[in-house]
């Protein structure tokens, strides 16, 4: 796996975070937690392989915060700031240049 898919991935969660602004079904939320879930854990093991544990530990707390099974109950509004914060982190990551590794 590459750096575009990396970016891949997260653009496909910044639409989805961005899309729960709007009034949506409830399904649609689920299957955003579950993307959230694969799509961080797949971050963070990226970054894991890439020596950047900085990283690896940010996405798998955000793996843990969207998985599905043990859901977290913060409120529409507190979920709707997560996922303004989340996003615009992303779309950060995606600008910035990763630092080398010392591996």
């Amino acid at each position: 796996m590459n750096l575009s898919l990396n970016n891949t991935i997260k653009t496909g969660l910044i639409i989805l975070f961005f899309l729960c602004l709007a009034d949506m079904p409830y399904g649609f939320y689920q299957f955003v937690r579950f993307a959230g879930l694969i799509g961080f854990a797949i971050l963070a093991y990226q970054a894991n392989q890439q020596g950047r544990q900085t990283e690896m530990i940010i996405y798998g707390g955000l793996a843990l915060l969207f998985q599905p099974f043990f859901k977290i109950a913060l409120g529409r509004e507190i979920w709707n700031i997560v996922d303004v914060i989340v996003g615009i982190g992303l779309v950060i990551s995606i600008f910035m240049k990763p630092k080398e590794s010392p591996r």
